[in-house]
């Protein structure tokens, strides 16, 4: 019979695939692979935040990713460097500075490895809580940019002669990024969570004939990498987070076994 702390690590893992699937996908068809990265790094300097501020701890690493997305926003207009050098210089700096800020904190006691790699076993009903609602959300917003989004990452500059507001749907897009990395984060902690995202979208590239068909296989497959790393964890004895990531791995590597549609 499964223990109630495994059920909300399913429900929790299943929440976040869910919600990655779609948001993955945009990912990987515009190449933000890094600027995920980025915001997941500065994760580390929400945490502190909210330790500073005293509030509930996803709320402050949300608040600082949406601050960071912004940044890297109007940073990405500018012409001086190249966008990912910026990325380099906000992901390195954000989590230098949460790190700095944690070691000033004496009176804090923060297990960083928790944060780093992710603790799904320890996920609460308010984590869950978190991860149902600012996904659902986040995934509302998804599905009211579906249109315009896709059309701008066919081709930008078509996509304004048509009147699309590039500009106001890249910034919404950006921040939904930015919650759904503050969702993210409990489970597969900051430093896996591209992976979530990335991994399953890939797989699903090679199977997907339409963007729509492509996001859902990529929250199916990401649904199958937890229920497969949540069994290694609980079978070896191996630590949760980094566990469906292997899985999400070892689905892509199978996935490079079989014919490409179309191919």
């Amino acid at each position: 019979m499964i223990t109630d702390f495994l059920l909300r690590a399913l429900l929790g893992g299943i929440g976040v695939a869910l919600i990655a699937g779609p948001f993955g996908s945009f990912v990987v068809w515009r190449r933000l692979a890094y600027f995920g990265d980025t915001l997941a790094h500065s994760a580390l300097l929400g945490l502190a935040f909210g330790f500073l501020l005293h509030i509930n701890l996803t709320l402050g690493i949300l608040v600082i990713c949406q601050f960071l997305a912004i940044l890297l926003f109007f940073g990405q207009r500018q012409k001086q460097l190249a966008s990912d050098t910026l990325l380099g210089i906000f992901s390195h700096g954000a989590l230098s500075l949460g790190l700095v800020c944690l070691a000033f904190m004496e009176d804090v006691r923060v297990d960083l490895l928790a944060y780093l790699f992710g603790d799904i076993l320890a996920i609460g009903t308010e984590d869950l809580i978190w991860i149902f609602c600012g996904g659902g959300l986040a995934l509302a917003g998804l599905l009211w940019l579906w249109k315009p989004l896709l059309a701008i990452t066919v081709h930008e500059d078509l996509a304004r002669v048509e009147g699309i507001p590039v500009d106001r749907v890249n910034w919404a897009f950006l921040g939904l990024i930015a919650l759904t990395v503050a969702v993210m984060m409990k489970v597969v902690g900051l430093l896996l969570v591209t992976s979530l995202l990335i991994i399953p979208a890939a797989t699903a590239r090679r199977f997907a004939g339409t963007p729509e068909s492509m996001a859902l296989l990529a929250s199916l497959i990401g649904c199958l990498a937890v229920c497969a790393g949540l069994y290694g964890s609980f079978q070896w004895d191996t630590p949760a987070g980094p566990s469906i990531v292997v899985a999400s791995c070892t689905l892509f590597g199978g996935s490079l076994l079989l014919p490409q549609r179309g191919a």
